[in-house]
Parts: C-alpha cells; sequence; structure tokens
C-alpha cells in the first residue's frame, strides 16, 4: 500500500520552520515499511530560495530537505517526497496518489493535546497504529 505521510504534526510536533519533537512516529513508520508498504513524504514544507524580484515575502530554508533528512536519520525509506514516482505514467495531476493519508489535519486522526509538550495538537501514533491493524494495515 502507498501512504502519504504529513510531516509537521504528524512525524513530530508543529515547530515549522524547525523540525518539532518525537512524537513516537518512527516505531509506527518503520513497522510500515517493513511490512512492504511504501511511504510518500506529503507536506507543506519547501526548499525557499528567494529570488531577488520576487515578490514573495518568505523565510529563505531548506526546510523540504530536514523533512527528508529525518527520515533518512531514523531509518525509514521514503518511496517518493511530494509525489507518487509513478503516478506521471497515468496521470498529469500534482496531488500525490496514495491510498492512505495519515496527516494531523485530516478528520478522524486521533490526536494528542499535551499543552506541556507543545502548544498545537499532534498525532496519537498508539491510536494510529492501533487503527492500522483494525484495518489490516499492519498485522
Amino acid at each position: 500500500m502507498i501512504i502519504a505521510i504529513d510531516f509537521d504534526g504528524t512525524c513530530v510536533t508543529h515547530e515549522y520552520p524547525n523540525v518539532g519533537k518525537d512524537i513516537n512516529a518512527v516505531p509506527v513508520l518503520k513497522e510500515l515499511v517493513e511490512n512492504g508498504h511504501q511511504l510518500v513524504l506529503f507536506t507543506m514544507r519547501s526548499d525557499n530560495v528567494q529570488e531577488e524580484e520576487s515578490s514573495l515575502n518568505f523565510e529563505t530554508g531548506n526546510y523540504l530537505t530536514d523533512a527528508v533528512k529525518w527520515f533518512n536519520e531514523n531509518g525509514i525509506p521514503l518511496y517518493g517526497i511530494q509525489t507518487n514516482p509513478t503516478q506521471h505514467t497515468w496521470t498529469t495531476s500534482p496531488k500525490a496518489y496514495a491510498q492512505l493519508y495519515i496527516d494531523d489535519a485530516a478528520l478522524g486522526c486521533p490526536l494528542k493535546y499535551d499543552l506541556k509538550f507543545a502548544d498545537r495538537p499532534f498525532v496519537d501514533w498508539s491510536m494510529v497504529r492501533e487503527m492500522l491493524v483494525q484495518y489490516g494495515v499492519l498485522v
């Protein structure tokens, strides 16, 4: 199964532009890969390079690269980054194709609210794992 994974609030706490704190996503993400699932990083992060003549007003930085490094440092291989690498053969849609999307902003995604740890809710990976087992994605 191809699974699209958001980053901020999903793999780590919300601390953009920095990489947030660990929220126990690593064991479940590794288990997904070990069970043959393919992960596509699907995030709003990008590597921002400010052009001198650009009217855009944003801070420059390698924010997408930071997220990819997080996956690499945690030993979690990515099948794709922002896109499913095979979808170009059957669609020109910019939306990354996956059979499942895990995102803290998704309706029904179980969240933790721990103001001592983070000022915004983040994915509750123990409940996500239970749901994945319930739906037969993990055994």
